[in-house]
């Protein structure tokens, strides 16, 4: 009988244990037996767990290699900074609770940074708990080092990681994609359902959860927020061009405009993915731009194929039009994002000044948005950052008055198995109990057995961090803790005479860390992001209702009513609230500024829609959540706000003329039909919701100017399209609806059920 293959991740579980382990072993050995000098060792030995195992570092081994000697000015501040702390309970204790906050904090700047935060605050957990030993600062310092040294070299030399495809090559192919589709369409070939289904797969490639954390581009800084513009972007283009391929034939009739429109679209998609892979130089949006601008011109005007005279095909037309509009539009945000992550553009040109709110501030500035941004209760990174910071420094404050001997495991044991939820901290915890008991009694054994024999710990620390680092990490918590205490058993054995004793208090000291864990995890937002992405996607859905109706206002205007006035356009928003100080106007026939009213709203949204995205992509990692559950269907719901926050940039752009007073009339009252239904599906009923927009009417839509009408149809189609999501979303009962809506509408719903687009933050979530 063949044998099974082994499993992608139990190779790399076992390539980085040795990676460790060898790392490991040469700087505990080194210090202990060559130089005799037991606290190098225990930092030597410690060092290459703590970014090694306990962290997960993301990326290739270069990756990881330039992500620890980042992290290594931190580390050495920190463990000199617990050094000093620990001159007493109360200062480590407040000590702890600081540190633990801040660094738990600096996991919102991105993948690299939160996979290191695990790891730095051991190096300062460790540093700072009992006994207060100053005059031993350069010893472990010098251990700290030899250690990450020789954890750098193995991640370079031994087994290293294969690099991780950027994030940027899968934007390219998507690219080429959606050119070739493109081009196809020019050239008549319309009417592809195969040609849409590999489209929609290209679109679902793009999704940060199909994405190894590594190149997910999900950073504080300018690059990564451009990356994920650029990725949303092209999804919107690929699933675009694929609802063009489902259309029937009677609907795709030749029209030169639309394919001359196509085939820039084409060459634009063609250039952006050849300057994503570094083939040649980033092209400049203005011609794309220009295309789309003299494609809005004459959008209105009937076809020369003879469908002028059918006012049935002319309105098929207008809205194939206006769907080609928006692939175009899409593909222009994209080219415009790839030359500002990569081709250092500070502005946005001619587009809307606040979807690349990022391109003018600073780095810093960057940075300290995005940790502003999330100083507020509803974050759940900042509730993580505020739960690992209690258990910390509770964990410290047991070991520092029972003067426990040991009482780095109490805090280690909260650091490893705190979760995010009661139930999954209570499920870890009872595992490692059971673990960290059989691995006791085996330490037990080990110790009874080997008597004083230094050589039998020494000849069993190897094979044991191997086993540990290599199995734990698949194996579960159970195993884990077992074999972590098999570990700290023989290294602490050779350190100093041992007896049955040291495995006691091992199992005393994770017990007592388990039960800090665990009350910690009751007391502190016990249901993790459960209450919260429900609170969060609530409040966005409110505040989108107001944004639609202002979007509707400022596209569909009465003949006489003046434009808004110039505060609207005080310049571009993050999500955080800050205002971009460029004050960006159009030009007198481009869009229309924003008033006050409309600019709030976008800003309310845009923030409120960064925090729900937290919070979902927290709620699908958390332990326990089945992607089909029952209840509402939260993605979905995001991606609806995130249309809207793009409708809301893009449609008052496309908009020209005054429209009848009918024409007013019906696109009010179809928004404020719409809006309510978002205040009613942000109480999530048990039964959903039916929005349902009033439709364009037909005769409304004959007798409507012709530079008019096109604005009507974009205005029909994003209505429409938002309400068939805002129905799929479902209610909060188990047999809630959540099959998308049949038709157009339904096929939008499915088309995006990918990463939002946020327009702002590019902080987006991915589906666990």
């Amino acid at each position: 009988m063949p044998k099974r293959p082994l499993s992608p991740g139990r190779v790399r579980a076992a390539r980085q244990s040795a990676r460790v382990t060898v790392a490991s072993a040469a700087g505990f050995y080194s210090a202990l037996y060559l130089l005799d000098r037991p606290v190098v060792a225990i930092y030597a030995l410690f060092a290459p767990i703590a970014l090694g195992v306990l962290s997960p570092i993301p990326g290739g081994g270069r990756d990881r290699a330039r992500t620890i000697l980042v992290a290594l000015p931190m580390a050495v501040a920190l463990t000199a900074l617990g050094t000093t702390l620990a001159v007493t309970t109360a200062s480590a204790v407040a000590g702890m609770l600081v540190i633990g906050f801040a660094i738990s904090f600096a996991s919102a700047y991105g993948p690299a940074a939160a996979g290191a935060v695990p790891g730095l605050l051991l190096f300062y957990v460790l540093a700072c708990f009992p006994p207060y030993e100053p005059d031993t600062l350069p010893q472990r310092l010098g251990g700290l080092l030899a250690g990450v040294v020789l954890l750098v070299l193995c991640e370079l030399l031994l087994l290293p990681a294969p690099p991780v495809q950027p994030y940027r090559s899968r934007i390219a192919a998507a690219l080429d994609l959606a050119a070739a589709a493109a081009l196809a369409f020019a050239q008549g070939h319309r009417h592809a359902p195969e040609r849409a289904r590999h489209l929609r797969e290209a679109g679902l490639g793009l999704r940060l959860s199909q994405a190894p954390p590594a190149s997910r581009p999900t950073g504080a800084g300018r690059t990564d927020r451009a990356l994920a513009q650029a990725g949303s972007a092209t999804r919107r283009v690929l699933d675009q061009l694929a609802r063009m391929a489902e259309r029937p034939d009677s609907a795709t009739a030749a029209d030169p405009p639309s394919e001359e429109l196509l085939r820039c679209v084409a060459d634009g998609c063609t250039g952006t993915a050849g300057a994503l892979r570094g083939a040649r130089a980033v092209p400049a949006p203005e011609s794309l731009e220009e295309m789309i601008a003299e494609f809005v011109a004459v959008r209105a005007r009937p076809s020369n194929t003879g469908l002028g005279t059918d006012t049935r095909a002319s309105r098929r037309l207008l809205e194939f039009r206006s769907g080609l509009l928006v692939a175009a539009s899409s593909a222009l945000t994209a080219q415009a994002a790839v030359a500002v992550a990569i081709g250092g553009r500070r502005d946005s040109a001619g587009l809307p000044p606040e979807q690349f709110w990022y391109a003018r501030p600073s780095a810093l500035r960057l940075r300290v948005l995005r940790l502003t941004g999330n100083l507020t209760l509803r974050s759940v990174l900042f509730q993580n950052a505020v739960r690992t910071a209690l258990g910390l420094g509770a964990a410290r404050l047991v070991a520092g008055a029972l003067d426990l001997s040991h009482g780095f495991w109490v805090l280690l044991a909260v650091l490893t198995l705190g979760r995010t939820t009661a139930g999954a901290t209570w499920s870890t915890v009872r595992s490692a109990a059971v673990g960290t008991l059989v691995g006791a009694l085996a330490a037990g054994v080990l110790i009874f057995e080997a008597g004083g024999h230094v050589e039998v710990y020494a000849a069993v620390l190897v094979p044991a961090m191997f086993v540990a680092f290599s199995v734990g990490p698949i194996a579960g918590p159970a195993w884990a803790q077992g074999l972590f205490t098999l570990v700290v058993a023989a290294a602490f054995s050779q350190l100093a005479p041992a007896d049955w004793r040291l495995a006691e208090a091992r199992l005393l000291d994770v017990l007592a860390g388990c039960t800090i864990g665990l009350v910690c995890g009751v007391l502190a937002w016990p249901a993790g992001a459960h209450a919260e992405v429900r609170r969060g996607v609530a409040d966005v859905l409110r505040s989108t209702g107001p944004l639609v109706r202002a979007t509707v206002s400022a596209v569909v205007r009465a003949p006489g009513e003046p434009l808004p006035g110039p505060s609207g356009a005080s310049g571009a928003t993050d999500p955080s609230g800050a205002t971009d100080p460029s004050g960006a106007t159009g030009a007198a026939d481009g869009p229309r500024p924003r008033h006050g009213g409309a600019e709030e709203a976008l800003r309310v949204t845009r923030h409120r829609l960064r925090i729900a995205e937290g919070a979902y992509a927290q709620y699908r990692t958390e332990g326990g959540r089945d992607a089909a559950d029952s209840g509402p269907d939260w993605h979905l719901a995001l991606n609806c706000v995130s249309h809207a926050v793009v409708g809301s940039h893009w449609l008052p752009r496309l908009a020209y003329g005054a429209a009848p007073p009918e024409a007013v009339r019906w696109a009010n009252e179809s928004a404020g039909r719409l809006a309510a239904a978002m205040d009613d599906a942000a109480a999530f009923p048990p039964d959903g919701v039916r929005a349902e927009p009033t439709p364009l009417p037909h005769e409304l839509a004959a007798a409507a100017p012709t530079p008019v009408l096109p604005e009507l149809v974009d205005v029909d189609t994003w209505l429409r399209t938002l309400a068939a999501e805002l129905t799929a979303i479902g209610g909060s009962g188990p047999d809630g609806p959540r099959a998308a809506a049949r038709g157009d509408e339904g096929q939008a719903a499915r088309g995006d059920e990918g990463q939002p687009v946020t327009g702002g933050d590019a902080s987006a979530p991915e589906e666990g």
